[in-house]
């Protein structure tokens, strides 16, 4: 695939990456991918009062609602944020696809999808001291790409404990737990502490919010946790920039039991066996989160007598389907790759999941919680914040469409001096 070029702008000193130009930051720069922060846990953290430093940075920074891209699952968004552009450019759409070509299904563990180059790239290619930290190794090694800066994953902490070192504490946090998120939090501030970058991107994990609804005492705790390492960066003279890759609801009846359209069965029992293939492209190596349910499915067509539009219908009729797109209209809709797109793309309904088929989803995975995911369009709207006022263009330009992957933008060439 081709890799869009970045280049260095002598004469301001920036560097343009996927037709963005992002000048030198004044000061150290942090972006925190908050996963799963639905704006919700943000208004429970401030109402119960667990989030002084968070509450600050809205008040007296910039706070809105941002929308992430779509489907909203974490690598298309993830990606997105660290090229400054939409999965039609950056190429990832999905953790999880169905390779056309060869027909296998491939689970995204690296950056073999991406077409674009990072801001991460950009900046280190031309001296910019910037670092990577993230909760899951899947991702650092697409953030990473052509990165020549410090990258460190919590799920290989030996490594980063060496790299940080031994004064900052580090520990082996379990990859279904708080800790890692505040393990890439804690290193993050150590790092910035010992001045070792310019730029950093925090990655953390949605661990919580799969478990704990926003105002429940595990999450509050966690937003607590996550609130004093903020106030630690900003006392570090850092500028903040907070977003979410997606946000997230709960997915299950009054009594708990998850509410599931399992849409490759109820299209095979329409059109025959072996008709169709869905993919779930939440699939992820962290199944114990969602149990790869959510609310975003790709169909693809493997009998070639069947016409594409009347899957499509079949589809939408379904109860708990939101809507059903041809890919052409997918693609434009949601900003998405043309190449290698399903024939339907699929959309829950809110409070909703979608799967594949019943055999394919060991729901003992959940461990007895509520299904708490998302993937669909109801998970779109995150958290935009940035620690410091903006200046007058930018604030102009927030009041119109705002994107989870405009972050660095705001962060690094918005703010008053």
């Amino acid at each position: 695939m081709k890799v869009t070029d970045f280049a260095v702008e002598a004469n301001e000193k920036a560097v343009l990456v996927n037709g963005r130009s992002y000048r030198r930051p004044q000061r150290p720069v942090v972006v925190i991918c908050f996963d799963g922060c639905d704006p919700e846990y943000l208004s429970a953290g401030r109402a119960a009062g667990v989030i002084p430093n968070l509450v600050r940075m809205m008040d007296e920074g910039f706070h809105s609602v941002a929308q992430a891209a779509m489907p909203t699952f974490t690598n298309p968004n993830n990606v997105a944020i660290a090229c400054g552009a939409p999965p039609a450019v950056t190429g990832v759409a999905g953790n999880y696809y169905l390779d056309r070509a060869t027909g296998r299904e491939v689970m995204v563990l690296d950056g073999h999808q991406m077409r674009a180059e990072t801001i991460f790239a950009g900046f280190s290619a031309v001296g910019v001291p910037v670092t990577i930290v993230t909760a899951k190794d899947k991702l650092l090694r697409a953030l990473a790409r052509n990165h020549e800066g410090i990258a460190l994953s919590a799920e290989a902490p030996e490594h980063a404990a060496d790299v940080v070192g031994a004064a900052a504490g580090l520990t082996a946090p379990d990859k279904y737990s708080a800790d890692l998120s505040l393990f890439v939090l804690d290193a993050g501030v150590a790092l910035l502490e010992q001045a070792r970058f310019e730029i950093a991107y925090l990655s953390l994990s949605d661990f919580v919010q799969h478990k704990f609804a926003p105002a429940e005492a595990g999450a509050l705790e966690f937003m607590a946790a996550v609130d004093h390492r903020i106030g630690r960066l900003l006392a570090a003279g850092a500028t903040v920039g907070i977003v979410a890759d997606h946000g997230m609801h709960d997915m299950a009846d009054a009594e708990g039991k998850p509410r599931v359209v399992y849409v490759q069965d109820l299209l095979e029992a329409r059109f025959g066996q072996g008709s169709v293939r869905v993919i779930c492209p939440i699939t992820d190596p962290f199944v114990r989160h969602h149990a790869s349910l959510g609310g975003f499915v790709r169909v693809y067509i493997k009998n070639a007598a069947l016409d594409a539009e009347a899957v499509r219908a079949a589809v939408a009729a379904l109860d708990g389907v939101g809507e059903a797109l041809l890919a052409e209209a997918a693609c434009s809709r949601f900003e998405l790759p043309a190449e290698g797109e399903a024939d339907v793309v699929v959309v829950a309904d809110l409070g909703v999941a979608l799967g594949a088929t019943a055999t394919e989803h060991d729901l003992t995975a959940l461990a007895g919680r509520r299904l708490r995911s998302h993937g669909g369009t109801a998970e779109q709207p995150v958290p935009f914040i940035v620690s410091r006022p903006l200046t007058a263009a930018y604030a102009a330009r927030a009041a119109e469409r705002l994107r989870n992957f405009d972050i660095f933008d705001f962060t690094i060439n918005g703010v008053q001096p």
